[in-house]
């Protein structure tokens, strides 16, 4: 049975109407590599401004010793949380009360390969039923670990280092870094960076993310771009799963552009860029600075999204609930084992497995 403490019941699934977001990954790390451009041009003194954007947390000291092996091997490992805070410039966003909670609302764990050239990311769908080990919250409560929990749960009962500690717990791999964005801060970036180029193959309506799109190219703006990866009623069979298809396509397209539109060309968009992105991010305490944020962000400037193999954990449909999934263990593990290997994930993980059916309606 699932964790009855699991916050969100009834929540993401193939016929319960629910909102996503999906947010700002590669472009955040990306601008903050930017802000090195800055150190030349007498503006020194952002790196003080901008440093005190950015919140962090220790996810080392809150784990301690048990966590799986740090391979030092060249590559990377980075889990990216969006999370969906009801609070402050978010509220209106996501529609909900301000109770001050937030939750997990999106989730990846991003490989970066030895050299720097090329990425896989994997999709956590959030109301995946999986084992969460026992975590200790903010005020020191230490909470039971539960055999069936929805995966964003372990954000909610203990926060950043509950989710990392989950994710380890499932994988066997160490996460080296922490990123967390919130959606009020990627409907920013997305503005800042004059909009997004999408083409869709299909008419994109649903009321819920308040978007409607006629099949074509269009230029979002973070608006558009936030109902774009909210959507899930507008395409395919109506699933997390589903939305999960049209954000990993939207990702693409927002690197792509990311690449190409010369920002470092201008001082000012640079520094606008680098505060809406500094003051949207939280980190692992080793990216707490510009300096180092920006040192390991120039690291990933590097892959395009030809270079980004992106993929959903193989999951099923939980026969007794069809508004969670269940990890499929072996094709599950054969994605684990690709990345602690440090290899490409072979295709044969995600065959026959319920990935939903966005597939095609959004091209970069």
């Amino acid at each position: 049975m699932p964790d009855e403490s699991t916050p969100e019941a009834g929540a993401t699934g193939r016929r319960t109407p629910r909102s996503g977001r999906r947010k700002a990954l590669l472009v955040t790390a990306w601008s903050a590599a930017g802000v090195l451009a800055l150190g030349g041009t007498g503006l020194g003194y952002v790196y003080v401004n901008l440093n005190d954007n950015i919140k962090s947390v220790d996810i080392d000291q809150a784990l301690g010793t048990d966590r799986p092996l740090d391979v030092d091997d060249g590559s990377q490992d980075i889990l990216v949380l969006g999370s969906d805070s009801r609070s402050g410039g978010n509220k209106k966003l996501g529609g909900g009360a301000d109770d001050g909670s937030a939750r997990s609302d999106t989730a990846m764990i991003v490989h970066v390969y030895e050299g720097h050239k090329k990425a896989s990311v994997v999709s956590i769908p959030r109301d995946t039923l999986v084992p969460r080990p026992e975590c200790t919250d903010a005020e020191g409560v230490t909470h039971d670990a539960a055999s069936f929990a929805m995966f964003n749960s372990a954000y909610t009962t203990g926060g950043a280092a509950c989710a990392v500690k989950t994710v380890e717990s499932m994988t066997g791999i160490r996460m080296d870094h922490y990123v967390e964005v919130d959606f009020s801060g990627f409907r920013k970036l997305i503005d800042e960076l004059g909009g997004v180029e999408v083409t869709t193959t299909k008419d994109i309506e649903d009321r819920e993310s308040h978007l409607d799109l006629e099949a074509g190219t269009h230029r979002l703006t973070g608006e558009q771009a936030l109902g774009l990866v909210r959507t899930r009623h507008g395409v395919g069979d109506g699933s997390d799963l589903g939305r999960i298809q049209l954000q990993q396509a939207f990702v693409k397209a927002l690197v792509e552009q990311v690449r190409h539109i010369g920002v470092l060309s201008s001082p000012k968009k640079l520094y606008d860029l680098a505060d809406t992105a500094t003051g949207a991010v939280t980190t692992d305490s080793d990216l707490a600075s510009v300096k180092d944020l920006a040192s390991f962000a120039n690291g990933l400037k590097g892959i395009g999204s030809s270079q980004l193999q992106m993929i959903t954990m193989p999951v099923r449909y939980d026969p007794a609930d069809g508004n969670r999934v269940l990890v499929e263990k072996d094709k599950a593990e054969s994605v684990w084992t690709a990345l602690k290997n440090d290899r490409p994930i072979p295709k044969s993980a995600t065959k026959d497995t319920a990935t939903g059916e966005a597939e095609g309606v959004v091209t970069s």
